[in-house]
């Protein structure tokens, strides 16, 4: 089973836990990557992901991010077809860097694309991502466990 995790994902366990839903999601995320470690669950990084951790400014969270995404089994570079596809991705109305995500995960066959974000969680569902599913950390965690 393959997983693209974005960097909302990535980052989850940093953010402020003063709702229940941050904290619940944060430990599934944690749990999905002990799955990664522990080789039952294959992780794929792209190009996106590596481009916005260099962008992150906090040493912390990016140090984080890079560890995780050495985890990878599989990497997707940005090529042509990523980026029409990232278009029309972008054409249901999610945002560029979302849409390479996105592509990248549809790119890479995975089975299983993960956000935190509800608005591109929303939008991705209308796109069509041929086998990867879009699925929050909640959902992810419910599928890969039952």
């Amino acid at each position: 089973m393959k997983i693209y995790l974005d960097m909302c994902c990535l980052q989850r366990s940093f953010d402020t836990k003063t709702q229940l839903r941050i904290v619940v999601e944060a430990e599934a995320i944690t749990g999905i990557i002990t799955l990664c470690e522990s080789g039952q669950i294959d992780l794929v990084a792209s190009d996106a992901l590596a481009f916005e951790t260099e962008r992150n400014s906090h040493p912390v969270r990016k140090r984080y991010a890079l560890e995780v995404l050495a985890k990878a089994t599989q990497f997707v570079q940005t090529d042509r077809r990523v980026e029409e596809r990232a278009r029309t991705f972008r054409d249901v109305g999610i945002k560029a860097l979302d849409a390479l995500h996105l592509a990248s995960a549809v790119e890479a066959q995975a089975d299983y694309f993960c956000t935190c974000d509800d608005r591109l969680l929303r939008r991705a569902r209308t796109a069509e991502t041929l086998q990867t599913k879009v699925v929050s950390p909640l959902e992810l965690i419910a599928e890969i466990t039952a």
